[in-house]
């Protein structure tokens, strides 16, 4: 039975009559629709930005749950376990390649069941590989296959982008896409950042001679927990996103997907890719400065990458609703170039604050990169319905849902950067003994994506519209 009221004050019913907001059983609300101003003024805002609130939280403990390994394989040799270098790489990306396998069919989950439903049962899964990580690093017998599998489960992080990204953008208007997606993904970036800093910290506070490597991931289900309850209870799902098939498998032939993918690839995947493999590279290249000594415990400073980076994405999703999402994303190829090879040129010079501060403007430029090129999808999108100002207008409804799809595809094939980045660089280091070849082909790679972007970018303004 559906009901309909007054704009509420404290109830969570969405809004009544005036909005044409219709409140159903089981959070669900139909009648939603962003660009309405009216509706958006009196009460979509505010349930937009509750739902983006908890999407977030969610978000972010996926990626926590996604980078767990690339930060437990640096204290594995301490721990008793001893894997060869093509091993370890391969516990480090795994997880991307399962994470990045998985944003497909994720993407489709918020359709089906519902934004708030799926978000609950896509948090509550994370509990597999959290408490699977804590039973295998207990014991160094562990054979590798089972590590691998494990490894593996954490994939189930990665796929929480695709159905989060998909639900939030939704819920906002085309003007303000950017930012919120901005907003949504650097929150769970920063799971990434937070893993980093906090996993090193608690393995080894209080441990002496042995390690905590089970805490991990124990450390993390009560948070878990925390967010399937906290969306059952504060988000919402939407009728309006409803589940198109035929339009996403139409998307699939829409050369402005595939374009994006590979942009996307170069940017979120740069930055995933870059994420896991930097706490390898620091104890690899200098290992004096892989952990810090902070009272009973250890500080690694891998996690201010994965920090920077997050925090740039929303700004480069909101200077990319200003300006465009191209225009941004041509500069962070071009610092992305500038950083990879920056990091080339002062290797050899064993300086760990050249290292550092080439790969923190590497970071950096990803993140903004992140927002901005995830930014020119529902533009494209738009675009292509016909809309006449694509920037600023989202299109009619299939164009909204169609960009609801592309976004969850895009994410899904980007991520597989995470995979590809530290597989380049382990076999860098196993032919020659250094990872400069292996950045030296990021570095060829940013410049053909620079032009590639380059060339979007002039079309776009022959057409007289900012992309």
């Amino acid at each position: 039975m559906t009901s309909t009221a007054t704009i509420p004050t404290t109830s969570h019913a969405p809004a009544g009559s005036a909005t044409g907001l219709t409140d159903l059983p089981g959070r669900w609300i139909s009648g939603w629709d962003p660009e309405d101003a009216v509706q958006w003024h009196a009460a979509g805002s505010r349930i937009a930005a509750r739902n983006l609130r908890w999407s977030i939280f969610a978000e972010f403990l996926g990626f926590v749950v996604w980078q767990l390994w690339s930060i437990v394989v640096v204290a594995l040799p301490a721990a008793g376990f001893s894997f060869t270098v093509t091993e370890t790489f391969w516990l480090i990306s795994i997880p991307s390649l399962v994470g990045a396998t998985l944003r497909f069919p994720y993407t489709f989950m918020v359709p089906r069941f519902g934004g708030r439903n799926w978000t609950i049962v896509s948090a509550l899964l994370l509990l597999i590989p959290a408490a699977g990580l804590a039973m295998c690093v207990s014991n160094p017998a562990t054979p590798f296959p089972v590590m691998l599998s494990v490894a593996a489960l954490a994939g189930l992080g990665g796929g929480n982008f695709a159905s989060s990204m998909a639900n939030i953008t939704s819920f906002y208007p085309q003007r303000q896409k950017g930012w919120a997606l901005g907003l949504n993904a650097a929150g769970g970036n920063l799971g990434a950042a937070v893993a980093q800093f906090v996993v090193p910290i608690v393995i080894t506070l209080g441990a002496g001679a042995t390690l905590g490597l089970p805490l991990a991931g124990l450390i993390w289900i009560p948070f878990i927990l925390v967010a399937a309850v906290g969306a059952w209870f504060r988000m919402d799902n939407l009728t309006s996103a409803t589940a198109d098939v035929k339009a996403s498998l139409a998307a699939l032939r829409y050369p402005e997907l595939w374009l994006m993918a590979l942009l996307y690839i170069g940017t979120f995947g740069s930055f995933i890719g870059f994420s896991g493999v930097f706490p390898k590279l620091i104890a690899d290249q200098f290992p004096a400065f892989s952990a810090f000594p902070i009272g009973g415990a250890t500080l690694s400073l891998a996690f201010v990458g994965a920090l920077v980076g997050s925090l740039a994405r929303p700004y480069g999703g909101r200077l990319a609703d200003r300006f465009g999402g191209s225009v941004i994303t041509i500069a962070a190829f071009a610092v992305m170039a500038l950083g990879a090879l920056g990091v080339i040129l002062t290797l050899p010079l064993k300086n760990f604050g050249f290292f550092l501060g080439f790969f923190l403007l590497l970071f950096v430029a990803s993140g903004a990169g992140n927002g901005a090129t995830y930014r020119m999808i529902p533009t494209l999108f738009a675009l292509r319905s016909g809309t006449t100002d694509a920037h600023r207008s989202s299109g009619d409804v299939p164009a909204r849902r169609a960009a609801a799809a592309a976004l969850g595809i895009v994410s899904a094939l980007g991520a597989y950067g995470g995979f590809v980045i530290p597989q380049a660089l382990g076999a860098s280091k196993s032919a020659t003994g250094g990872y400069a070849a292996g950045l030296g082909w990021f570095v060829a790679a940013y410049a053909v994506l620079l032009v590639v972007t380059v060339v979007v970018h002039l079309r776009g303004r022959r057409r007289g519209v900012r992309i």
